[in-house]
């Protein structure tokens, strides 16, 4: 894949960075404890090239950072390649990066936490974040923020929603995911069918949708489905679709799930329809054949953020994206990453300089060149950096048109278990197996019971 060259930084940024990186001083909130120890868990590890075993340039002393997120070795790369680049300017400091997929992630990192030794920086999801940030296992980074007069002006506003809090920010974000729909050209053609647009409501995707369901091989099995969803987590398709119904998801205070109210049963009751009454959608023990049945070429169209463009940039069809189709008003659902430090870190101030580099401009100018998300900062989201990238040749323009009437994924407290009982819960219906109704209504109390647990 084609990468971008990161733009060189000028001579008086790098100076600042070094200046402050070297610094021996820290947070006043912040203890000192000893220093941590890494691990050897089988995880992609890479170390910045030089070891920072001697400084003869600044004088500074040595200083080990670990860096832990989830992904791919093909983000390991661009990561470590941010590393490095910050390793350039500040000598002393050596970052360390672990990249794990998405389970051995979490795994690890309650491990660590449990143990007293995180990763002095590392991912966060935005809907977890309100967890972590409870449990005072992260470094309030407000007075650093204002120390450093560090802006957050020029972010996206709903990229912070989520990182806020009373007592300021722990966390900060580094891409955006709006959700758009992404469609395969070649099947909308072969099926004489228009491309979808910002025109197309779900009548227009059960209409057409026909069209593009298909027995393609003539054994009397569909094997090409219209529409593809994982339906587990609200963020792929079913959050939007419940407030394009001007339905809820949960009440403001986090204290009681409108899932099963009013019109948040109309988008419901439409799932259930695609799949079953138009059999435009196939039920997750088929599409689980297919693999990513829109990579695989079983579905003409699947709604998702910008995280899956470097994996379809590898198929051999043509395709492009289009905003969601709308129901009673337009809508869908935008999630963010992010980057916190652990609060037991022996090295504060080089972590909060490196969190400043992966969230600032060399970092999600280095990003986007993956094309794993959009930026959080506006200009760089609006730049040829991110709207020329070489990811591929597709309307990248068209997730900043959908961040104008995209609602923040819902975060709280106990969100991970709240979204395991619908996740878990809701699979008989997607099976066939059980009715939408009685399902809910025996899935939002126990959901209420997380929700009022997690208030406490």
């Amino acid at each position: 894949m084609k990468k971008r060259i990161v733009i060189l930084l000028s001579l008086l940024l790098a100076f600042a960075l070094v200046t402050v990186a070297c610094s021996t001083s820290t947070p006043d909130e912040v203890e000192e404890n000893e220093p941590q120890t890494g691990d050897d868990t089988g995880e992609e590890q890479v170390g910045t090239d030089e070891e920072a075993g001697e400084d003869e340039q600044t004088g500074g002393e040595p200083v080990d950072l670990t860096f832990s997120v989830w992904g791919d070795p093909e983000e390991l790369k661009i990561l470590q390649e941010i590393a490095d680049d910050f390793h350039a300017e500040n000598p002393n400091v050596n970052v360390t990066v672990t990249v794990s997929d998405w389970d051995t992630y979490w795994d690890k990192l309650q491990t660590q936490l449990a143990g007293g030794t995180p990763p002095d920086v590392f991912a966060m999801d935005a809907p977890l974040y309100a967890d972590y940030q409870s449990r005072d296992v992260l470094l309030n980074l407000q007075p650093l923020i204002e120390r450093d007069n560090f802006a957050l002006d020029g972010y996206y506003e709903q990229s912070l929603v989520c990182y806020e809090t009373p007592e300021g920010y722990y966390g900060l974000p580094r891409d955006i995911q709006p959700g758009v729909m992404y469609y395969n050209k070649d099947m909308f053609d072969a099926a004489g069918v228009p491309y979808p647009d910002e025109t197309w409501t779900w009548d227009d995707v059960i209409e057409y949708g026909q069209q593009l369901t298909q027995d393609t091989d003539g054994d009397g099995t569909t094997d090409q489905y219209a529409l593809w969803a994982d339906l587990w987590d609200m963020e792929l398709l079913w959050g939007a679709l419940i407030w394009q119904h001007e339905g809820n998801i949960v009440s403001d205070d986090y204290t009681q799930t409108l899932l099963a109210e009013g019109n948040a049963m109309e988008a419901w009751q439409l799932l259930e329809d695609m799949i079953f009454e138009y059999g435009i959608m196939p039920s997750p023990s088929v599409a689980e054949q297919f693999g990513d049945p829109f990579e695989s070429g079983n579905v003409a169209m699947t709604p998702a953020g910008h995280w899956v463009v470097p994996l379809y940039s590898n198929v051999d069809f043509n395709w492009d994206v289009a905003p969601l189709p709308q129901a009673d008003k337009r809508a869908t659902i935008v999630n963010s990453v992010g980057f916190v430090i652990g609060k037991d870190t022996q090295h504060p101030e080089e972590s909060w300089e490196f969190l400043k580099y992966l969230v600032g401009e060399p970092g999600q100018r280095k990003v986007t060149s993956l094309g794993l998300g959009v930026p959080t900062l506006i200009d760089i989201a609006n730049s040829d950096a991110y709207l020329e990238q070489d990811t591929a040749d597709i309307n990248h323009g068209l997730f900043l048109e959908a961040m104008e009437y995209a609602q923040v994924k819902p975060c709280f407290r106990g969100y991970d278990e709240w979204a395991t009982i619908f996740g878990d819960g809701m699979y008989s219906i997607w099976l066939g197996e059980a009715e939408l109704e009685p399902t809910l209504n025996e899935l939002v109390p126990q959901a209420d019971q997380v929700l009022q647990e997690a208030q406490e």
